[in-house]
């Protein structure tokens, strides 16, 4: 299972504002900007994402045309990050850095879609997703007890049953080294980028969520999210391109078939964070320009800041169609659909 390494090429600059203006007139064209925003007015989900302002990460919820900010969290003195919308749209599993210096950890929490009755359900957890139904949450074990950045640090996986308030461990005791994990619908895959570790040294891993199996999807690059329908796949193929490909588990193993390029952005602006709408018609991903590492973290990373940085939404089933829906540039990332759900603001 040993791939080449694939690690991605970063050439960081000490600029913003000046690189940054320029490097938009050299993008690829895509449809104008005003005929997106019209069509995505109609579009009946939103997007919540996570923002850096006043020092503090906070999570963010807006319509797909960008229409109607909301602060989901408001709490100055928490850091919260990495937003998941339960399936029925009504629950948000997330990340929050708590403590400081050596007592600093990052643990998994969930709240209500309006920000009520927030619990934490993991200390020392990463990157949480929803199992299928919205009844449990699944993330990832932090490797060490000393809280670091590093994106890839995780030991095991684990399901936390909110009913029962338990915590499973996967049947498989050497995953390790995963990050930015996802559920396929029917509950049997897990879907996740590994960095050294489990015989490779970068790659995107089909998992058997109930089963010992691990299965390489030979395809490069990290941070893969699978459609409401479990029929696609999109990721990020390097710095710069996100690409969308069909999902294929008619034979003894999954494979990814009929990839494209969804997204491709010139340098020196990366793209990141791709997440599939509800309906499979849109994609919302992340955008800004590339950044000297800050505490050895990419900005790309969780907790890590990325000034320029902005939400966009995109037309899936066309190349280079978007529309960015902040324009502020605070460090916005991470966005996830969430589907009409029964509680929100």
């Amino acid at each position: 299972m040993m791939v080449a390494n694939r690690g991605l090429c970063r050439i960081r600059f000490p600029w913003l504002a000046l690189v940054f203006g320029l490097a938009l007139a050299c993008l690829p064209a895509r449809a104008p900007a005003a005929e997106l925003a019209e069509e995505l007015k109609a579009v009946p989900f939103q997007v919540v994402y996570e923002s850096f302002r006043d020092g503090n990460w906070e999570l963010y919820q807006a319509n797909a045309d960008g229409s109607q900010t909301v602060n989901l969290t408001r709490t100055p003195d928490a850091q919260e990050m990495y937003p998941h919308v339960s399936p029925d749209g009504t629950k948000i599993c997330f990340l929050v850095d708590e403590g400081d210096g050596e007592a600093k950890s990052r643990n998994v929490y969930v709240m209500n879609r309006d920000g009520s009755g927030r619990e934490r359900v993991a200390v020392n957890g990463r990157d949480p997703c929803w199992a299928p139904g919205g009844a449990a949450v699944v993330y990832l074990k932090g490797e060490f007890e000393q809280f670091t950045l590093r994106d890839y640090a995780s030991q095991g996986v684990l399901v936390y049953d909110l009913a029962t308030r338990t915590h499973r461990p996967h049947p498989n005791p050497e995953i390790h080294h995963l990050y930015n994990i996802s559920c396929t619908p029917d509950g049997k895959w897990y879907v996740a980028t590994v960095h050294a570790g489990m015989g490779c040294s970068h790659a995107i891993l089909a998992i058997e969520a109930n089963g010992p199996r691990v299965v390489n999807l030979q395809i490069p690059g990290c941070r893969p999210d699978v459609s409401a329908d479990g029929k696609r796949v999109a990721w990020g193929a390097d710095d710069y391109t996100l690409r969308v490909a069909d999902l294929d588990f008619s034979g003894a193993e999954p494979k990814v078939v009929n990839a494209r390029d969804a997204i491709h952005s010139e340098k020196p602006l990366e793209t990141y964070h791709v997440d599939w709408s509800p309906d499979g018609k849109y994609l919302t991903f992340s955008h800004g320009p590339q950044q000297k590492k800050k505490l050895g973290a990419a900005p790309e990373m969780i907790g890590a800041q990325a000034e320029g940085w902005d939400i966009c939404v995109a037309d899936a089933a066309a190349t280079n169609r978007w529309l960015a829906i902040t324009s502020d540039g605070k460090s916005n990332k991470e966005p996830d659909w969430a589907p009409a759900g029964k509680s929100q603001p």
